[in-house]
């Protein structure tokens, strides 16, 4: 909608990683730098981990579509998965037949093509994202995959992309074997101030934008406030500034336009409201006079309730006070997607009536 208005060819603050648009601020590259240094070594594990929204799945998005012919890589993203699933989503992957077969004839299979990839003078390249999700068990399987060898060189190295959770897990005592073919890792760090400006300029210039600078100074810092430096953050807020500018047929964007996409968004994105379980359990405690003998203001909860299958519940009262907030949530979201709407719609009436206006004009003339 705002494409033609700005002059771009194309969204330059899509959602979905796109390979095309990589920005490589100080912590990508040298994630990129241990992802090609993995790739030039032919063994053992890289691990990059980085917050929700840093960029982890366009790395490897942009490592694949540079890579070499003689590597043939496949891509997973994992949920919870077993270590006999994800022997069967690996082979798969490599486009092997694993109908009805056994976890020992899959193994089999997948050994077998890996040296005959190995013959033709090519590897094989798996990339894991959200390696975070895996059990232990299951990516101690594979560092088990990772021993198959041919002349002391190991036919599938492994990427492992994940959130910060990973850390922890790869920590456990039990993970030293695995952690010894960790050949280097990197923890993604969301975007300083001076690189969201640099990366909000390459976005635009990239998809097509020739003008000068489109935002001020304090438009730019405004934005990496509030999201904090988060590239999937940074995207969205961008993608409905530009809307609201194209709506106001702005030339420049300044702080004052950017608060104003910031406080009709913050609530239904990225900043919702807080549940404020702490103040409503408070006040069932101050409308539970005499309940179980206790006085105004200091309820306590039921004991707590087993299932037949040994998990813990909470008490009713609970339950009662995360309801009632999470319809008041979605109550307010549903009201700013109405105001967000009608306003748009008053905002395309109001360029009908002007081009119509304009056209009658020109008629008469």
């Amino acid at each position: 909608m705002y494409e033609s208005y700005y002059g771009l060819n194309s969204k330059p603050f899509q959602l979905t990683p796109d390979p095309a648009f990589f920005f490589a601020s100080k912590w990508h590259k040298r994630a990129m730098s241990y992802l090609q240094y993995g790739l030039s070594q032919a063994e053992g594990f890289i691990v990059i981990t980085g917050d929700i929204g840093t960029g982890k799945t366009t790395i490897a998005n942009s490592l694949l579509n540079d890579i070499e012919d003689d590597i043939m890589a496949a891509q997973i993203v994992t949920p919870k998965l077993t270590p006999d699933e994800l022997v069967k989503m690996v082979a798969a992957k490599f486009e092997l037949d694993v109908t009805a077969k056994t976890k020992a004839d899959i193994l089999k299979d997948l050994e077998k093509f890996l040296f005959d990839l190995s013959k033709q003078g090519k590897r094989a390249l798996l990339l894991v994202d959200e390696a975070q999700n895996l059990p232990l068990e299951t990516i101690e399987e594979l560092r088990m995959l990772s021993n198959f060898q041919q002349a002391g060189k190991p036919l599938l190295q492994s990427f492992l992309l994940g959130q910060e959770e990973l850390q922890p897990i790869l920590r456990a005592p039990n993970m030293e074997q695995f952690r010894q073919r960790i050949v280097a890792s990197c923890h993604l760090a969301p975007l300083t101030e001076d690189e969201t400006k640099s990366y909000i300029e390459y976005r635009m210039h990239h998809a097509g934008w020739n003008g000068t600078s489109l935002f001020s100074e304090e438009a730019f810092s405004r934005i990496h406030q509030f999201t904090r430096g988060v590239p999937r953050k940074i995207n969205t807020l961008m993608d409905r500034i530009l809307l609201y500018g194209f709506l106001e047929e702005l030339e420049k964007l300044t702080e004052e336009a950017v608060e104003a996409v910031i406080d009709e968004v913050k609530e239904e994105m990225f900043e919702p409201e807080k549940v404020q379980v702490e103040e409503a359990s408070q006040n069932i405690a101050a409308s539970s006079e005499g309940q179980d003998g206790h006085e105004p203001g200091s309820y306590k909860p039921a004991q707590k309730v087993l299932t037949p299958n040994g998990n813990e519940i909470q008490d009713a009262e609970y339950y009662k006070a995360m309801l009632a907030e999470l319809v008041d949530a979605l109550d307010d979201a549903i009201g700013h997607k109405v105001k967000l709407t009608q306003y748009i719609d008053k905002l395309l009436k109001k360029k009908y009536q002007t081009y119509v206006r304009l056209k009658t004009d020109d008629d008469a003339k």
